[in-house]
């Protein structure tokens, strides 16, 4: 039987619109193709071995993989939009939802070059995690990396996630070489600080 889309379990895959003072998260569309093939297109993105980022010709087969998910009721996925210049900077998802369970992972996820280190992450998980933990009443959010993305993990540390630890050849990659998957996450009772220090953040 499928789930109304107002039922507690259909929330945790529905995305809805999030708008900060830097950026705003719109559910993800075919309409985003075009900005999201100039964001991997920037900087070549797609061709950093650690990451499953798609190429500029795979990003209509990406966001057809996304809303699937979406549609399963797996997954919540989102452009990211940012409001000084108004082009499509990024993606996000919710994703591995559990609705049951109270827990989700925010991931895969990427940016333009040059939006990162401009405080558009740090905006958009604020929105994401606000979400999570004030309006899903989510208990703990998860955050899953490459051993080798040491940006990645860094930033995800800067979020006031704690490493619970490392999946070992959890995963083998395209070129045939094994990933170790790091894990992080927020629990519910850390968000209020970790919130405080995000907003303290985005302020400076």
């Amino acid at each position: 039987m499928s789930e109304s889309p107002t039922t507690p379990s259909a929330e945790f895959s529905t995305p809805v619109t999030l708008t900060g003072s830097r950026v705003v998260l719109e559910p993800l569309s075919h309409e985003h193709a075009d900005g999201l093939r100039a964001v991997v297109t920037e900087g070549d993105l797609h061709r950093t071995w650690y990451t499953r980022i798609p190429a500029p010709d795979a990003v209509e087969a990406e966001i057809d993989r996304r809303l699937g998910s979406q549609a399963r009721g797996e997954m919540a996925p989102w452009a990211v939009r940012r409001l000084d210049t108004g082009e499509v900077c990024g993606a996000t998802t919710f994703m591995a939802v559990r609705p049951a369970a109270r827990k989700l992972e925010i991931g895969s996820t990427f940016y333009a070059k040059s939006a990162q280190r401009t405080g558009i992450n740090t905006e958009t998980k604020l929105l994401l995690l606000t979400r999570a933990f004030e309006e899903l009443r989510c208990i703990a959010v998860e955050f899953r990396t490459h051993w080798h993305n040491h940006q990645s993990r860094a930033a995800i540390a800067r979020l006031g996630a704690k490493q619970d630890g490392v999946l070992r050849n959890n995963d083998i990659w395209p070129d045939g070489s094994y990933r170790d998957t790091v894990v992080f996450s927020i629990l519910d009772q850390e968000w209020p600080a970790a919130r405080t220090d995000l907003r303290y953040r985005l302020q400076r």
